[in-house]
Order: structure tokens, then C-alpha cells, then sequence
């Protein structure tokens, strides 16, 4: 093998950091520096968050590429997610990557999804820049925040040269960068410049054919499938035939029909590329993440991209309660099944099982958020479906049950302890870490499984009044802990088909919290509240006030009832036990139990107290 060259002309840079640590926003001003936006062009803030769900909740869900140009070189930024669910995303795209930018907050420091994107990275053996950001916080703690990054990196296990980076100082939303705390910087120069002398540009061999691992898909209304990777080796240029390598070796033939590249947010098309760019192929329909992309004389696989394995499965089935196909547009199966196998296509750490007869599909994933995420989008999509309650994938092994366990960091108020702890101990916790940061704020960190926090994000926020941050990430499969109660309510269930009024639900309202208002439609086995007690009770929302001659009009219409918080679909999920589904239209969010009918689960319950006893 020769000498591998690098490409000076080009620099692929990833950007990693949590959630909330100002990535987009500095993704922004480093657009605006590099020349991306022209003077005066009106611009929206958060450029890089381009789907709708990414906007309304302030956070990355898809790695994206764009890039920049400094001092004549190209820099290919790749804005990866920050939460440990999208973990296959970041795995993709570090495959673009030859260095990144670790962005922390000057206040919070190192959390769990940093310590997850930073582990992937090392293993990848990128060289990192640390950006310290926000030092314009009033409880900015630069210093020790760099502290707190040294030990993440001797404790991943980072070797000599990776542990001596550079460390620059930012305040993103202004456009800032400086190389020490003394300094007063006015732009992102000092950034740029730290990119272009320690991220190596791309090495390639010349001896080398053409080469590329495809690493996202997109689709075009009109070219077709596009694929999207880094070129490795050699050049490609417009109309070249070339070699599709899939995951079983199969050689599919392709032409390219279009050859673009990256220029700022968009993308344009480009008569050639070299080593090192990133581009974007169209002229292949059959084509994966992972497959490698060559010329038809010199076929050569490149090392397939490899993700972790999913650890939450949830169920899917068609709508079938009685307003099914009142809302949505895709009721049926089949578009259902074309809608998630096109998910798995884009998403290599989602996977998906079709159950036999009509009992629906199942999909699995990194984590329920990341679940509800795909489920909320197909909701927007015009999509009606229900869905089961998340569970736990279980490894067995030597004849073990291992289930997945997480590492859970909790910043809370210090009057929030004793609840919090109560609660994670009872749902399997166990605490490893305490500090108390002198604020009257604590920090604690627990060793949980993976089902023990389904459904306690809420109850979470709750018990803390709003003011609690948790987070976490994976670390790996423990045996099973034992099983311990999820919800200690039951539910209240609506007995008939029929509109919920004032009069009936005001009844209701002493036995629990309710999730109807009225004038919505009711059915046979939805639920239309918590119950306060354990057990489920059947209830009639459609009560009506009887008639008397003897009462004055206008009488019924001072009846208060308590405002009901809009159920979210993540709210819905955690709140659902097995034998519970959520029924997802375009423009509700209902609960509903598994059988409708209130007499077949009456005969099915008391089936599984005779089983059980």
C-alpha cells in the first residue's frame, strides 16, 4: 500500500455536545462569519434545526451536514444530536468526521449525552477541539468545567494526544470565540482557525480507485434515492458508472444520474469531487446506510458502519377503535408498514418485525424518546395508529435474564431529594454519586434500569415542581433487578359510545384526574381519567341531568370543572399500563384499553386471577 496523502483543501468536523449547550446557535454564527448568508439576507435563528419537531422542542433528532469556507479551504460541518436516543446518528456521522468540536456549558459542565457523543468519538479516534460556551453565564464556572472535561476524558479512556487539546472560549449567541478568558474576542476567527491546525484534513491513498461508505439517505421528487457519504479515495465525477456494494456483497451497477456537494445550508451541484468531500450520489433505488459506493473495475468494500443494538421495543397496529378513519388520512396496514419500512431505511438504529395475522408491527429502538419522536412524525404525516406501552429489550444469557441499566444524573433543588430518591429506589435505583453545589441545588446520579424510567419523566417533573434535569445514558446489561409497581392508579374507563358533557364529568372529577373536556366523542373502553385507587372503574361521561319542571333555567350553568392539561403523546406513553394502548390520530391523543369491551375484560381478568391463584 502507498503512502496515504491528505487533502489540505478540506476539513469534515462534527460537532458534538448535550442537549440545550448552544450547538445550533453557534452553527449559526459561524455561518454568518463564513460567509454562508449574504449581507442583509433575513435569516431564522436555529438554521440547522430544519424539522418542524426540532424547532418546537429546541433540539437535534437528524445529523446534518453543511459547510463553510475559510482562507480557501472547506469546512464540512456535521451537526450531530445530542441525545443519547439518536445514538445512530451520531454513529453515521462521525463517519464523516476526521476531527470535532466538543461544545459544554460554562455552567453545567460534562453531562450524560456529552459523555456518550464524547465516547464515540474518542473510539473513533478523532482529534477534539473543547469549546467551553455561555462564559457570559452569571454562574459560569469555566475553569472547573475544564477540570470536570480532563477527568471525562482520562475516564474514557482517551490516549496522550487526545487528552492534550486545545480549549477555546465561546459565547455563541454573540458570535465569540477567544483562547483564554483574559482575552476580549470579537468574532469566531480564532475557531476557524483552531479547525484548520488541528483537524487533519481527510488522508486517502492516490494508488486508491473511487470509494465512498454511504452514510445518510434522502429522497428527491426528482432524481429518486439519494445517497449521501464521504469520499475515502479517488474521484468521482458526473454520469461515472460505478458499483453499489450491499450488506451481503451483491454488486448492484449504477450510474450516476446527479453529483452534488454541500455549499453553506444547501446543496449544489458540482461537476467532480476528491478525497475527503462530502457528497451526494443519485442513480441507485436499492441502496443502505453502511454500503460502500466504487467503480466497477476495482470493486473494494469499505468497513460497514456498526451501531449499538436497540434496547426499547413498542407496538404498532392499525387503528381499530370506533372513530378509526374520522381523523387521519393512512388507516390503513399496508401504508403503515411501507411508512416504517422507509423509517429503517433512513435510520439505521431503528429495526422492524411484522407480527403474524393482523396483530400489527413492532419497532425498536435506542430509547422511548426516540420511539415517540418517529411516532409524533407519522402523527403530522396525516398517519392513525395505536400504540402499545414501551418495553425493555431483555438479553438471555447461560440461562440469565440481563436487562439494560442506565446511568442517571438528577440536578434538583435540595427539597426535592427525599422524593426523588424515594421514588427511583422503588423503581430499582440505586444511588452511586452525591454533590451538593452550594447553590441549594444537589446533584445526584443513580445506576437504574431502562424500564424503570419509562413513564417516571413525568411523575419526575411533577415532584420537582418543573425545576428538575435528568438525563442518561447506557451502560450496558446487568441481571434483572425484580419487578416493581409502575403506576399505583387505576383508570377510569367510559362505559358507552357518546359526548362527554359538563354534568357527567363533574361527577368524575372527585375520583381522579381527568384527561376529557366537553363536547369530545367517548367510546366503549376509552379512558377518560385516572383513577385514585389502584383498580380500573367503568364510568358514563354522557350523563345527562334528569328534567324537572320545578328547576330554574340557566341552573346547570355554573358548573366549574378543573382545566385538563392537553395529553402529549409522550405523557400518553408513560402513562399507559400493558394492557393499554394509545390511539394516535392527526388531531387527538386518546387512551384506550387493549379490549374494548367491558364485559371480555371482565372475563379476562377474572381468567388471570384464577391462573395466578
Amino acid at each position: 500500500m502507498s503512502m496515504l496523502h491528505t487533502n489540505e483543501n478540506i476539513r469534515n468536523v462534527a460537532i458534538i455536545a448535550h442537549v440545550d449547550h448552544g450547538k445550533t446557535t453557534l452553527v449559526d454564527a459561524m455561518f454568518r462569519q463564513g460567509g454562508v448568508f449574504r449581507e442583509g439576507q433575513e435569516v431564522q435563528a436555529r438554521v440547522m434545526d430544519r424539522l418542524e419537531l426540532e424547532r418546537e422542542r429546541g433540539i437535534t433528532i437528524a445529523a446534518k451536514n453543511c459547510s463553510v469556507m475559510w482562507k480557501g479551504v472547506k469546512i464540512n460541518i456535521i451537526d450531530t444530536p445530542g441525545h443519547a436516543d439518536f445514538g445512530g446518528e451520531v454513529e453515521r456521522a462521525l463517519t464523516m468526521a476526521d476531527g470535532a468540536i466538543l461544545l459544554v456549558d460554562a455552567s453545567e459542565g460534562p453531562l450524560p449525552q456529552t459523555r456518550f457523543v464524547l465516547k464515540k468519538t474518542l473510539e473513533a479516534g478523532l482529534k477534539v477541539i473543547v469549546v467551553i460556551n455561555k462564559i457570559d453565564r452569571r454562574d459560569a464556572r469555566p475553569q472547573e468545567v475544564l477540570n470536570e472535561v480532563y477527568d471525562l476524558f482520562i475516564d474514557l479512556g482517551a490516549d496522550d494526544s487526545q487528552i492534550e487539546f486545545p480549549c477555546l472560549y465561546a459565547v455563541g449567541r454573540d458570535g465569540v470565540a477567544m483562547r483564554s478568558l483574559d482575552e476580549q474576542g470579537t468574532d469566531l476567527s480564532c475557531l476557524f482557525e483552531a479547525i484548520l491546525a488541528e483537524v487533519p484534513g481527510p488522508a486517502h491513498d492516490p494508488a486508491e480507485p473511487f470509494q465512498m461508505l454511504v452514510a445518510d439517505l434522502d429522497y428527491s421528487d426528482y432524481v429518486g434515492r439519494l445517497a449521501i457519504g464521504r469520499v475515502f479515495h479517488g474521484h468521482v465525477a458526473g454520469s461515472d458508472a460505478l458499483l453499489c456494494i450491499d450488506a451481503q456483497g451483491r454488486h448492484l451497477p449504477l450510474k450516476v444520474t446527479k453529483l452534488q456537494c454541500y455549499d453553506g445550508v444547501s446543496i449544489r451541484e458540482t461537476p467532480g469531487a476528491e478525497p475527503g468531500d462530502i457528497v451526494v450520489i443519485a442513480g441507485i433505488e436499492d441502496v443502505k446506510i453502511g454500503d460502500t459506493i466504487c467503480t466497477q473495475e476495482r470493486p473494494r468494500a469499505l468497513k460497514r458502519i456498526t451501531v449499538d443494538e436497540p434496547t426499547v421495543s413498542m407496538r404498532i397496529m392499525p387503528n381499530t377503535s370506533p372513530l378509526a378513519g374520522t381523523e387521519g388520512t393512512y388507516v390503513q396496514s399496508t401504508r403503515i408498514h411501507e411508512r416504517l419500512q422507509r423509517e429503517t431505511l433512513r435510520n439505521v438504529a431503528i429495526r422492524l418485525e411484522v407480527l403474524p395475522g393482523s396483530e400489527g408491527f413492532v419497532i425498536k429502538g435506542r430509547g422511548e424518546f426516540q420511539l415517540a419522536i418517529l411516532i409524533e412524525t407519522m402523527r403530522r404525516e396525516g398517519f392513525e395508529l395505536c400504540v402499545g406501552r414501551p418495553e425493555v429489550i431483555c438479553e438471555y444469557r447461560n440461562g440469565r435474564v440481563l436487562e439494560p441499566v442506565e446511568h442517571l444524573y438528577v440536578d434538583c433543588d435540595e427539597e426535592f431529594l427525599g422524593v426523588v430518591t424515594q421514588k427511583l429506589s422503588i423503581r430499582k435505583g440505586r444511588m452511586i454519586n452525591y454533590a451538593s453545589q452550594g447553590t441549594g441545588r444537589v446533584r445526584i446520579e443513580f445506576n437504574i434500569p431502562s424500564r424503570g424510567l419509562i413513564g417516571y419523566r413525568d411523575e419526575f417533573l411533577t415532584d420537582t415542581k418543573g425545576t428538575g434535569i435528568m438525563s442518561s445514558y447506557l451502560l450496558g446489561y446487568e441481571e434483572h433487578r425484580g419487578e416493581f409497581p409502575t403506576r399505583f392508579t387505576g383508570s377510569q374507563v367510559a362505559d358507552r359510545r357518546g359526548v362527554a358533557v359538563s354534568y357527567g364529568i363533574s361527577g368524575l372529577e372527585p375520583r381522579g384526574r381527568l384527561f376529557i373536556t366537553p363536547g369530545e366523542p367517548v367510546y366503549e373502553g376509552m379512558i377518560v381519567g385516572e383513577h385514585s385507587r389502584e383498580n380500573d372503574i367503568d364510568v358514563n361521561p354522557c350523563k345527562m341531568k334528569k328534567l324537572t319542571n320545578m328547576r330554574a333555567a340557566g341552573r346547570d350553568d355554573n358548573i366549574l370543572l378543573t382545566p385538563v392539561v392537553p395529553m402529549t403523546l409522550e405523557r400518553a406513553l408513560q402513562f399507559i399500563r400493558d394492557d393499554e394502548l394509545v390511539e394516535v390520530t392527526p388531531r387527538s391523543v386518546r387512551l384506550r384499553k387493549a379490549e374494548l369491551s367491558s364485559g371480555k375484560r371482565h372475563t379476562l381478568s377474572i381468567a388471570r386471577k384464577k391462573a395466578a391463584g
